[in-house]
């Protein structure tokens, strides 16, 4: 678990630097982006280590996103080791939840199938932008516009996303993206509009994102889904659960990821 841990990581930092500015601590990291204050996963204090001053850590936090005038907020892992900084925080008003973060690993199989001859998927260029965007703002659980208005246009930009868009007899209807790093990608941003939901259509996507995977000699392709129910979407897809971390959310204002994930 420690390696995979590691691994995950790893990754995961490397995501989070292609949209947000990173301070490394001691204990952990801290990372921001003034332009998007309101993008949680672009402005927070990274703890994966128990910090030797619990209250010196927060009060620092504390000050340096009320500097740049954003919510003070942390990322928790390893919750086991943290529960004495936990109860600190509390002290500090700081809200607080437990997360089930389930994480997914393709088999590297593509199953058999007949596509559709209504679907069609093609990267996003500048020519098909402004539809794959309309799509991004439209999902509630990325953030919705405030979010995605901002960061869409900078993941496009970087070398290290590849952005798709999926139509069903000509409209288009879905977006994901494949995030690389070394050997390693993760599936990103999989929305679909409200009405194509429940088609079916989302294997078809997959399909094509594995196959690109592929071709392009990725080792690993991962998926962190944000609840159980789409863990097993995914595991009708060939991926894998290889564990489940319980990560933890604390801040000090605004709405807890599970009201935005449920509403």
């Amino acid at each position: 678990m420690e390696n995979l841990f590691q691994k995950v990581l790893e990754l995961d930092i490397a995501y989070l630097d292609t949209f947000a500015k990173r301070k490394n601590k001691s204990w952990g990291y801290l990372f921001y982006n003034e332009d998007q204050p309101s993008y949680y996963d672009a402005n927070h204090a990274h703890i994966y280590e128990v910090p030797p001053n619990p209250s010196g850590v927060i009060e620092e936090v504390i000050q340096f996103y009320k500097e740049k005038s954003i919510t003070p907020r942390f990322y928790l892992y390893n919750l086991e080791d943290l529960s004495s900084f936990i109860k600190e925080l509390n002290s500090y008003n700081f809200g607080f939840e437990e997360l089930v973060s389930p994480i997914q690993i393709w088999n590297k199989k593509i199953n058999e199938h007949k596509s559709s001859d209504r679907v069609t998927i093609e990267r996003v260029t500048e020519d098909n932008f402004d539809e794959a965007l309309e799509i991004e703002c439209s999902i509630k659980e990325f953030g919705g516009r405030e979010v995605r208005e901002k960061a869409f246009p900078e993941e496009f930009k970087h070398p290290a996303f590849t952005h798709y868009l999926f139509r069903y007899d000509g409209e288009a209807c879905a977006t994901a993206c494949i995030f690389a790093h070394g050997d390693q990608a993760r599936m990103e941003s999989v929305a679909t509009k409200e009405d194509f939901r429940g088609k079916g259509l989302i294997g078809e996507l997959i399909y094509y994102m594995q196959a690109e995977v592929k071709k392009k000699g990725i080792e690993d392709l991962w998926v962190f889904p944000i609840n159980e129910k789409i863990e097993k979407v995914y595991a009708k897809y060939g991926f894998n659960t290889a564990g489940k971390f319980i990560t933890g959310h604390a801040f000090l204002g605004g709405r807890c990821i599970k009201e935005i994930q449920e509403s």
